[in-house]
């Protein structure tokens, strides 16, 4: 079985062969390189491969999609970072602050026709099927992002309307990358839909999770401002969760915020979060993780092969749970 390095030694060996193959205009290719290059987790690729190795010794007909999950799970991030006007991505420059919009928006154009280009370099029989869910999820994380930016001007989303934005926009891929695997380990179809719901799930606890870092992560190991998204009055499970049982007080607090009528930012996120620690926020916010994150691993438990070979995948899963950046 594949150890997550293993995976991830795999994943970054492609990449760099994917940057080998030296094209012309470099003003194009130069910026692909540059955001693949950045120091990213490959989880969504790591966990094509290890699904695939669920079901088959051979996971080299993985490969190639997994690789394409990657190059296209960056291709949204470069276009996201131009939506949101964002400095940083890992801590480096977007690519739109190095080079320009126009820059970033043409290669992370290419980026994204590069992912299909070797998503059909999978063996023949493989393509219909690959591309299928492929092209599904691209659809569905894009009509994520635009729900996000809807939400931007909204001050009365629900909470099953955050659970689908973020279903749309974060746990598909993630769940597509492990259905994708499956299917390259010849798994049936109900194994393959049971690792799609186990991805589903855990998206969404990954996503809940960040929000939940996002206010109350260890500052010195987050790597980036505790609080970024009270200060940019982003709709996550905390808020929404918040304006739902505010008294008329806190409810005040929140919607002072939230029109930018607290000028000071750090007294902004201070004000905020107590309104959250005196609702208890944070618990229901650790409860709901540990809802979705339960839910993944029945799903997981439930595919039929044996224990021992979940046990890499399982402890990837653990891992992503207890991040704390």
């Amino acid at each position: 079985m594949y150890q997550i390095e293993s995976c991830i030694e795999i994943i970054n060996k492609e990449l760099e062969l994917l940057k080998s193959e030296t094209k012309q205009p470099v003003e194009l290719y130069d910026p692909i390189h540059y955001i693949l290059n950045l120091e990213g987790k490959r989880i969504r690729p790591t966990l094509t491969l290890m699904a695939c190795n669920l079901f088959s010794e051979d996971i080299s007909s993985a490969i190639k999609p997994a690789i394409a999950i990657e190059v296209f799970h960056n291709f949204t991030l470069v276009h996201d970072d131009i939506m949101d006007n964002a400095a940083l991505r890992r801590n480096q420059q977007t690519l739109h602050t190095k080079w320009n919009d126009n820059v970033a928006i043409l290669s992370g154009d290419a980026m994204q026709i590069i992912a299909y280009q070797l998503m059909c370099k999978c063996r023949p029989e493989l393509l219909n099927p690959l591309l299928d869910v492929f092209s599904k999820t691209a659809l569905e994380v894009c009509e994520g992002q635009q729900f996000d930016m809807n939400f931007a001007n909204r001050n009365d989303v629900k909470l099953e309307e955050y659970i689908r934005m973020i279903e749309l926009k974060t746990s598909v891929l993630l769940a597509s990358s492990l259905k994708i695997g499956a299917i390259c380990g010849a798994a049936c179809d109900t194994e393959a839909q049971k690792l799609y719901e186990f991805g589903r799930n855990l998206g969404l606890a990954f996503q809940i999770h960040d929000d939940y870092l996002d206010v109350y992560a260890n500052q010195d190991v987050f790597g980036k401002t505790v609080g970024g998204d009270i200060a940019e009055n982003k709709k996550t499970f905390l808020l929404i969760s918040a304006i739902d049982r505010a008294r008329d007080d806190q409810a005040s607090i929140l919607q002072r915020a939230i029109q930018g009528q607290i000028s000071d930012v750090r007294e902004k996120v201070r004000m905020v979060r107590k309104v959250y620690d005196d609702l208890n926020i944070p618990q229901l916010t650790l409860e709901k993780i540990t809802e979705y994150s339960n839910k993944a691993f029945e799903y997981l438990q439930s595919v039929k092969v044996d224990e021992s070979r979940k046990a890499y995948l399982r402890e990837l899963a653990y891992k992503l749970m207890r991040r704390e950046k």
